[in-house]
């Protein structure tokens, strides 16, 4: 029989904090396994905001079997009085003896004091099992408590000459369905969808998810919440008859036009208009968008669907962290519209480069997951 390790715990802890990836929002996905004498005793995991932590989840299927046991947690047991009592208090008045913790919790509201407080009461603490991979179910959350803005996803369709849609703007649809429901999974586990005004103009895109194409066990919660909608329409050129607009859930339009005659339409329409700085370049500040989403709505995770323009500049201001580019096997040709704008790109040396993490077939189409490496 094979050895069960501290890894194996963790990885059981982190698998369990998955099944949270598309309903715990805004807060992290977390697991938790109890072990005691080499067995699993309790496990759990935070299903969905305002409802019990993974600690309490996995304390609750234990009972009195936890004294004594050793807790391998994903993410440090909170501290504080939320919506929920602390984690780390639980665990200490449940007689856990050892926490095994994957990473320490960025949110300032915690940010080392569970740990302190488990140190206090007593029980021996290891931070650190597995800290990568328990980083890696929580990009925006992280990035929200420690960056103050959303951790920012950037999803485009190309044809295998890297043209997203014909000069007339058609572009549905480039790619295959199972392009088109790893499309829906990068919805449905994002607080906001962001397009500009364009792809609204154009495509009249829906931005929802549809959970009737993702075929998860957990459809009917993750079609319960629908992540909020963002158009950034500098001058308010929103169509009155969006269907965006009509769809359960909020639309919320970024401009710059304070003024505008159409506001009041538009919010009758049922968006909602909020009013930003422009930047240099006379369009909405895209910083400034990012800091409110995350300090107003709490967004850890932005999915960014959107045409060569607002991607263009969402990634010379350097707000992109991830992007998922599905390339299909077919030509636009060369009056087709490109993937970015990025004006003033004459030599080399100003090359973007990425950094490709991963490449793999989807359906007939293939999917690269690539990040922006930051510009010297």
């Amino acid at each position: 029989m094979a050895k069960v390790t501290p890894e194996t715990w963790m990885a059981r802890a982190l698998v369990l904090a998955r099944r949270g990836l598309y309903t715990t929002d805004p807060n992290p996905r977390v697991g938790c396994v109890l072990v005691k004498n080499h067995r699993k005793i309790g496990e759990g995991w935070h299903r969905r905001a305002g409802e019990a932590h993974a600690e309490v989840n996995a304390l609750r299927e234990a009972g009195e079997a936890a004294r004594g046991a050793t807790a391998y947690v994903t993410l440090e047991p909170c501290s504080h009085q939320g919506r929920t009592g602390p984690c780390a208090v639980a665990l200490i008045e449940a007689g856990i003896k050892k926490v095994v913790v994957a990473m320490r919790d960025p949110n300032p509201l915690v940010a080392g004091q569970g740990i302190a407080m488990l140190r206090e009461a007593g029980i021996d603490v290891d931070v650190g099992l597995l800290e990568d991979q328990a980083r890696a179910l929580n990009p925006g959350f992280i990035a929200r408590m420690s960056r103050e803005r959303p951790f920012v996803r950037l999803k485009m369709a190309m044809s295998l000459d890297a043209r997203t849609a014909m000069a007339s703007g058609e572009s549905q649809w480039i790619t295959g369905p199972s392009a088109r429901t790893e499309v829906q999974r990068l919805r449905a586990r994002s607080s906001a969808v962001m397009t500009g005004v364009e792809s609204i103009i154009f495509d009249n895109s829906r931005l929802t998810v549809r959970a009737e194409q993702l075929g998860l066990d957990e459809a009917d919660s993750i079609s319960a919440r629908q992540p909020l909608r963002v158009v950034v329409d500098t001058r308010l050129r929103m169509p009155l008859a969006a269907a965006c607009l009509n769809e359960p859930g909020r639309t919320l339009i970024a401009t710059c036009a304070a003024e505008s005659p159409r506001r009041h339409k538009l919010e009758e329409a049922g968006a909602e208009i909020l009013v930003l700085a422009c930047d240099i370049n006379g369009r909405v500040d895209l910083s400034a968008l990012l800091s409110y989403l995350a300090r107003e709505e709490s967004c850890n995770e932005v999915l960014l669907e959107t045409g060569a323009t607002l991607a263009g500049s969402m990634l010379d201001a350097e707000l992109i962290d991830e992007m998922h580019l599905f390339v299909a096997p077919t030509l636009l040709g060369g009056e087709a519209r490109p993937l970015f704008a990025l004006p003033g790109l004459e030599r080399m040396a100003q090359q973007r480069p990425l950094q490709i993490d991963d490449i793999r077939a989807v359906g007939r189409d293939w999917r690269i997951i690539a990040r922006p490496q930051r510009v010297a």
